[in-house]
């Protein structure tokens, strides 16, 4: 296919326009560098995801260093097995630790592993090393971070140190602002291990208290002490709520099924603060398919995103009446990513 006859040639157009330039503004070895590792980053990354963009995928992060047999292995491990039991796919770094055990548990068939260079030689882990079609070798943190987030449903982070906090706060920070549409976090330890317990706490301490983050910015956040538990959680975060868009119309709110007139009345009423102009409305949008979706559009506040989870968890508790699409939390049924 020729860039002229692409759906997106307007894209390719002014993407080979950019790089041409580049090649105006630059003609260092190390940029261009730079710029090739990351074209073929990206390039690699969706060439392994592009077939499976409908199956809901779980990320797990946590410490390269937990050793099989522990307890936090063993939970990653269970983890794993449970939500490909559940219908989700598992994404993780690809390194040993508690990516290995989320690969292991998962199988090579139903998990990905998102590997990248170091100044010292790390090996993908044996449970996703020989997976055909679903291990990527990226040059650049930046981009492993971009996919990470790019591909994933929701989040579970496992205890671990600078590079997995890194990961955590990122994801926090881009869920913050609204450069990332809202995913369920889950922090999940064994149910003797205060890790979480203790992090949220220094988190309300010396973040919140200080007025430094809104309270309700620590809605963005779940904890779980087993598999079941937190799967459960990521399976009702999409429960009623599918997905987010932003669309000329303001933002829109997919649904898995429409809300009966009390049900939203009450929304209307409690939430309005979400609104800069006060109204929450239902509507219908269409997905990149061209299928009719029930949603709620509002021209939304981007600074209340913690309420905005708030909404969500209410959506997810409405009693609607029974549907397909209800059934099936792990699907993608249109593919709305930024």
């Amino acid at each position: 296919m020729t860039p002229a006859s692409h759906s997106q040639s307007l894209l390719i157009q002014q993407s080979l326009a950019t790089i041409e330039r580049l090649g105006d503004l630059s003609v260092e070895h190390e940029d261009w560098l730079l710029i090739l590792g990351t074209l073929q980053d990206i390039e690699e990354a969706i060439s392994v995801f592009q077939p499976h963009r409908r199956t809901r995928k779980i990320t797990v992060f946590g410490s390269a260093r937990t050793a099989p047999g522990t307890p936090a292995y063993s939970l990653a491990e269970q983890l794993a097995a449970v939500a490909t039991a559940a219908g989700f796919e598992v994404i993780t770094g690809a390194g040993g630790g508690v990516m290995e055990a989320a690969n292991r548990g998962a199988g090579a068939g139903r998990s990905f592993g998102l590997n990248v260079q170091l100044p010292f030689e790390q090996e993908a882990n044996p449970f996703i090393s020989d997976a055909e079609g679903r291990l990527v070798h990226f040059r650049y943190f930046f981009t492993r971070k971009l996919f990470f987030l790019r591909e994933s449903d929701a989040l579970v982070v496992l205890p671990g140190g600078f590079g997995t906090l890194d990961e955590l706060f990122e994801a926090l920070t881009l869920i913050q602002t609204g450069r990332t549409p809202p995913i369920p976090l889950v922090l999940l330890a064994p149910e003797d291990d205060h890790f979480w317990g203790q992090w949220q706490r220094q988190l309300q301490a010396g973040l919140a208290q200080r007025g430094l983050i809104a309270p309700e910015d620590l809605q963005l956040l779940r904890q779980a002490h087993n598999a079941s538990e937190a799967v459960a959680l990521i399976r009702g975060f999409y429960r009623v709520f599918h997905a987010l868009r932003s669309s000329d119309h303001g933002v829109e709110l997919f649904l898995h099924a429409p809300l009966p007139g009390p049900e939203l009345i009450q929304i209307q009423q409690r939430f309005a603060d979400l609104s800069t102009n006060g109204r929450i409305e239902a509507a219908e949008g269409h997905d990149e398919a061209g299928a009719i979706r029930p949603c709620l559009r509002l021209d939304f506040d981007q600074r209340r995103v913690g309420r905005l989870y708030q909404l969500i968890d209410h959506l997810n508790g409405l009693d609607l009446p029974r549907c397909p699409d209800l059934q099936h939390p792990e699907q993608r049924l249109c593919s709305l990513s930024t």
